[in-house]
C-alpha cells in the first residue's frame, strides 16, 4: 500500500472512515505533502491534538473492490456535544482533475457526525474556498486569520446532508473514464451517480482544501 504508487485511473474511488492502519498511515502522509510541502502551512508535520480524538476519513482509489492507495481524506471531531468540526481537508494533486472526491469526502464527514447527533457542522475554510462549499450547502458565519492566512467559518445546512449510519462502507465513485450504471439518483442536482451503502446520501461535486489549527 505505498504512496508512492499513483494510478490517476483507477476504476473507481470509496470514501469511508479509516478502519485499517495502512489507511491512516498513508492519509497522514497525505496531509504532510499537502499542507507542509505543498502550502507550506508547516514546517515538518500537520498533526495535533484534535488527531488523538479526530475520526479519519480516506478516499481510495482502486480497481474492483481492492483500494490501493489514499487518494484523499479529512477529519471530524466533536468539540462539544452536537457541535462538530471538519478539517485538514486534502486531495492528492495527481487526482484532483477526477473531480467530486474532496467533495464527497466533506459529504460523508458531515452525513455522519449527523448520524451520531450533530447538529452544527463548522470549518475553517481557507477564503478562496468559499464558493465551492457553497455550493455545497454551506454559509459564511465569520472570518478568522489562522497561520496568517484568511479564512471563513463557514456551516453546513443540515439539511441538504441526511444522517448516514454506515461511514465504514460509505460511498463508491466510479472513475471519471469509466462508464458508469445508474443504480440511484443523486438527490443533488448537476452530481455524477454514486454507488453507496447508505443509498439516503448521494455525492456532492468540487474539491477544495480545509486547513484548521
Amino acid at each position: 500500500m505505498s504512496s508512492a504508487r499513483r494510478h490517476p485511473a483507477y476504476s473507481e474511488y470509496t470514501i469511508k472512515w479509516a478502519s485499517l492502519p495502512w489507511e491512516a498511515d498513508e492519509a497522514y502522509a497525505l496531509r504532510r505533502r499537502v499542507f507542509c510541502d505543498e502550502q507550506s502551512l508547516f514546517e515538518q508535520d500537520d498533526r495535533d491534538l484534535t488527531d488523538q480524538t479526530a475520526q479519519l476519513l480516506v478516499a481510495l482509489g482502486g480497481h474492483g473492490g481492492w483500494h490501493e492507495q489514499v487518494v484523499g481524506t479529512v477529519r471530524i471531531h466533536e468539540e462539544e456535544p452536537g457541535i462538530w468540526y471538519g478539517s485538514r481537508l486534502a486531495v492528492d494533486p495527481a487526482f484532483r482533475t477526477q473531480g467530486y472526491l474532496g467533495a464527497t469526502l466533506i459529504k460523508l464527514a458531515v452525513s455522519s457526525a449527523h448520524a451520531l447527533g450533530c447538529h452544527c457542522f463548522l470549518a475553517r475554510v481557507q477564503e478562496q474556498n468559499e464558493t465551492l462549499f457553497r455550493r455545497l450547502h454551506w454559509q459564511r458565519i465569520g472570518e478568522q486569520i489562522v497561520r496568517e492566512r484568511p479564512h471563513v467559518i463557514m456551516q453546513a445546512d443540515l439539511d441538504h446532508y441526511p444522517p448516514c449510519h454506515t461511514p465504514y462502507g460509505g460511498f463508491v465513485l466510479r472513475g471519471r473514464n469509466r462508464r458508469i450504471e445508474t443504480e440511484i439518483a443523486p438527490q443533488l442536482s448537476g452530481l455524477p451517480v454514486a454507488t453507496m451503502s447508505n443509498p439516503t446520501v448521494a455525492a456532492a461535486s468540487a474539491a477544495a482544501l480545509v486547513e484548521r489549527a
